[in-house]
C-alpha cells in the first residue's frame, strides 16, 4: 500500500475559496481504482492548515491519479490561491494489526 500525507499550509480566506475544488477532488479521488482512502481535512487546533491523507493499493495507481484531469482542475484551483507551504511525505506500507491483538 502507497500512504501519501501532505500538510498545507495557507489562510482561512485562501481555504474558504478552494473548499468547492477539495470536496470535488476528494469525490473524484475517492472512485478512482485502487484508492483507499482520500481525505482533506483542517486542523482543529490550527485552522489555517489542511491536512492530506492518502492510502492507495499501488504505485501504479498513485501515478495513474496524477493523470487524471480532476488533479489538473484542482492544481488550477490552488494556483489561483497558492498556500504559503506544502510539504507532501509517500510511503510504502503493510497494515498490521494494532497493539493487543
Amino acid at each position: 500500500m502507497i500512504v501519501v500525507n501532505g500538510i498545507i499550509k495557507t489562510t482561512t480566506a485562501a481555504i474558504n475559496a478552494i473548499s468547492a475544488a477539495l470536496s470535488k477532488m476528494e469525490q473524484a479521488s475517492q472512485a478512482e481504482d485502487g484508492c483507499f482512502d482520500y481525505t482533506f481535512s483542517i486542523e482543529v487546533s490550527e485552522p489555517t492548515v489542511i491536512r492530506l491523507t492518502e492510502r492507495w493499493a499501488s504505485m501504479e495507481d498513485l501515478k495513474r491519479h496524477f493523470a487524471e484531469p480532476h488533479m489538473t482542475e484542482f492544481q488550477a484551483a490552488m494556483a489561483e490561491h497558492p498556500p504559503t507551504s506544502v510539504e507532501v511525505k509517500f510511503y510504502q506500507a503493510e497494515e498490521i494489526d494494532p497493539p493487543g491483538r
